[in-house]
């Protein structure tokens, strides 16, 4: 996890360019390099580095002497860089993974270069001797990358938009700050003039295609057809491969637990696999709430049965209440759910950074997208509806929740990896015939539950513990946050200010105190950028003008029972 910043055709003082990349110096605590490039008037570099891999040469703007033409800053990890050098027969001069990207640019040039690619990325690559710049993210944007390109040729590239604003506010015309899109890449030419000009936009991955070249993956075997054993079978070993590919790490890994099913089979799998390779630490887990709250218990016995060196970090409401500027300083969003969920990730993330040495954090981020697992699936009125909106939600993951989990992780300087968005793992599943995909029997993700049934690998009760809605799931049994917060709200926005939200926020009017209450916290911090959060998320097939789970008729808690 690093943040990368870049400027094209800008004749912007170097103390602007400076403040502006700074802007994202949580992201790289490590190491930071500022370059301009040599020979090309008004082009430049900022990179803040979180050493994960290769210590020595892992500093970007990343070259090699093969390729003096070529500059790549990029913020990922791929994941078979190793495979694609052994197949291509590259001549490596460094251990950096991302130096594949300069060896598969050259021979293969940008669109088969980024579908080779097996991992999470966002980079910038200069290419001097085309006069080229290419920009390109991964499948799902697990790795965040925003871009800013004006009617007279200035590109502005950013790990996050807050490093981009102080530049258009120079501007006599400001343009939008907009994310890239995930799974695509774009080419630009720098003209003789030093402008940029974009040329070509291609998707390069689609959610619900399965990788074919064989140096994209080392999994082999996988069972043909669709009968549920070879299903199950092939959702195991697709997803234990998921977890070995990530442990590409030169850092200390850890894991966050929340004790429902996807954290926990994430951290069971992670335990698993590090004793197989001999990691020469205890895989450290890592769970927030109160005292008697329902993931506290659940993640205690979860390390519990796998022998985690474990933590607890404590979690009130007051604290998540004064918490929630510094939320969305980082999230550069005021969606409801993305902020409430938020708070919890955001300070275990800190208590990790400050009390442990895990740099690399696992998460069981994309499976409740991938494998229906919000409540509202259960009113799915067809087995198409549920699986059109399975993939709609992962298209829109780097919006919400994949925004959330990159931005609360990354302000603390830790880097985030999600194996339940392997691409390979979601092309398969989203291949399954979609009546198998449903909840069954009033239990959503009843698939992936069933294929880890009778393994062990977690308790029975936490493979078959019900959907927990995050407000409930991290606070007391007595009181929940979501309870806490909307009794804070009460208490600063009144009906008055409600009745007046559609006037003073025609963009994305709050329905909601609450959501009035975040929209001021935003624009206080980016005036003028209520774009960036396009739309709130909502569940669908309820009436509903509130995103928690706790709020739908269906949605019974733990503590009710």
């Amino acid at each position: 996890m690093c943040g990368i910043w870049a400027l094209f055709g800008s004749d912007e003082c170097l103390s602007v360019q400076c403040t502006c990349a700074m802007k994202i110096a949580h992201r790289g605590p490590d190491a930071f390099r500022f370059e301009n490039v040599n020979g090309f008037t008004n082009c430049c570099f900022g990179f803040h580095r979180l050493a994960i891999v290769d210590q020595l040469y892992g500093m970007q703007p990343l070259r090699i002497k093969r390729f003096p033409y070529l500059w790549l800053c990029y913020n990922g990890e791929i994941y078979n860089h190793h495979r694609l050098k052994k197949h291509f027969e590259f001549d490596y001069q460094t251990k950096v993974d991302g130096e594949i990207i300069l060896h598969l640019y050259d021979r293969f040039g940008s669109k088969k270069m980024a579908s080779l690619l097996d991992g999470v990325f966002a980079f910038v690559l200069l290419d001097t001797a085309n006069r080229k710049v290419v920009l390109g993210r991964d499948t799902y944007g697990v790795r965040p990358l925003f871009r800013m390109l004006t009617e007279d040729g200035f590109l502005a590239v950013c790990s996050e938009a807050k490093g981009l604003t102080q530049i258009t506010h120079s501007m006599s015309n400001p343009v939008k700050i907009t994310p890239f899109l995930p799974g695509h890449f774009e080419v630009f030419d720098l003209k003789l003039n030093g402008k940029v000009e974009s040329v070509q936009l291609e998707r390069f991955h689609c959610c619900t295609e399965e990788p074919k070249h064989a140096a994209y993956d080392n999994v082999e075997n996988l069972g043909t057809g669709f009968a549920l054993e070879t299903v199950k079978s092939n959702i195991r070993i697709l997803f234990e491969n998921a977890v070995r590919k990530r442990l590409m790490a030169h850092r200390r890994i850890g894991c966050l637990l929340s004790g429902g099913l996807d954290s926990s089979l994430v951290a069971a799998t992670l335990v698993k696999l590090a004793k197989e390779e001999q990691l020469q630490y205890p895989i450290q887990t890592f769970a927030i709430g109160a005292e008697d709250s329902p993931d506290i218990i659940a993640a205690r016995k979860v390390a519990a049965h796998i022998g985690s060196e474990h933590h607890e970090v404590s979690f009130t409401p007051e604290e998540g209440i004064r918490a929630l500027e510094e939320v969305i300083f980082h999230l550069e969003c005021y969606d409801i759910t993305t902020v409430r969920a938020s708070v919890g990730m955001y300070l275990i993330s800190k208590y990790v950074r400050e009390k442990t040495d895990s740099v690399v954090i696992f998460s069981g981020e994309g499976s409740d997208e991938l494998t229906q697992g919000y409540i509202y699936f259960h009113k799915a009125p067809s087995d198409k509806a549920g699986a059109e909106e399975s993939v709609r939600l992962l298209k829109e993951l780097y919006l919400f929740d994949g925004l959330r989990a990159d931005r609360t992780t990354a302000a603390h300087g830790l880097e985030l990896r999600v194996p339940f968005l392997d691409h390979r793992f979601t092309a398969y599943y989203l291949s399954l015939p979609e009546d198998l995909r449903t909840p069954k029997d009033g239990v959503e993700k009843h698939l992936l539950r069933e294929a880890f049934n009778g393994l062990d690998l977690i308790p029975d009760e936490i493979l078959w513990r019900r959907k927990e809605a995050f407000s409930d799931g991290m606070t007391s049994m007595k009181k929940s946050w979501y309870t806490s917060l909307q009794e804070h709200i009460e208490s600063e926005v009144n009906d008055a200010k409600l009745e007046k939200a559609a006037a003073l926020f025609p963009y994305n009017p709050p329905a909601t105190k609450e959501a009035f209450y975040f929209r001021q916290i935003f624009e206080k911090l980016y005036p003028g950028r209520s774009e960036w959060t396009p739309h709130y998320w909502m569940p669908r097939w309820i009436k509903a003008t509130d995103p928690s789970a706790r709020t739908l008729s269906i949605y019974k808690p733990d503590k009710d029972q």
